[in-house]
């Protein structure tokens, strides 16, 4: 059994700081072997978790900061997104309903929709004052 591998970035709660996710999900998933086609999945998936921490988090101009540690191994990939922000549990949203047209569904909701079709297991705690967000993809 191989020890799970581990990898950390930290970014600014600012929109620019996207940039940089990519790369390291990129650099994570090649290390852990993983298909190009799930790779964009993956990056999709922890790309919208991400933003909504950006976007939501904090008060509007007050500096906050967000981390991304990562795990993997033969059998999945564990991306855990961290802030100390708002308290705000994304898991407790309604599924949105893809039957309706565009303007019949509320507003928000598809991120964190996209996120768990994506991913095999999105969970959410809330640990010494801080949000944190567990997103695993099964890899067999």
């Amino acid at each position: 059994m191989m020890e799970p591998n581990q990898e950390h970035l930290t970014l600014k709660n600012e929109v620019e700081e996207l940039n940089k996710l990519p790369a390291f999900v990129e650099s994570v998933c090649e290390k852990a072997g993983i298909d190009i086609m799930l790779v964009a999945s993956l990056n999709l998936a922890v790309e919208e978790a991400v933003t909504n921490v950006i976007l939501y988090a904090y008060p509007k101009e007050e500096e906050g900061l967000v981390d991304i540690d990562t795990t993997y191994d033969e059998k999945c990939i564990t991306f855990i997104i961290t802030d100390s922000g708002f308290e705000f549990d994304p898991t407790e949203k309604e599924d949105v309903d893809t039957t309706l047209g565009v303007e019949e569904r509320s507003i928000g909701g598809l991120g964190i929709h996209l996120v768990k079709q994506i991913m095999d297991s999105v969970t959410y705690e809330r640990v010494d004052g801080k949000n944190v967000l567990t997103l695993r993809k099964n890899l067999t």
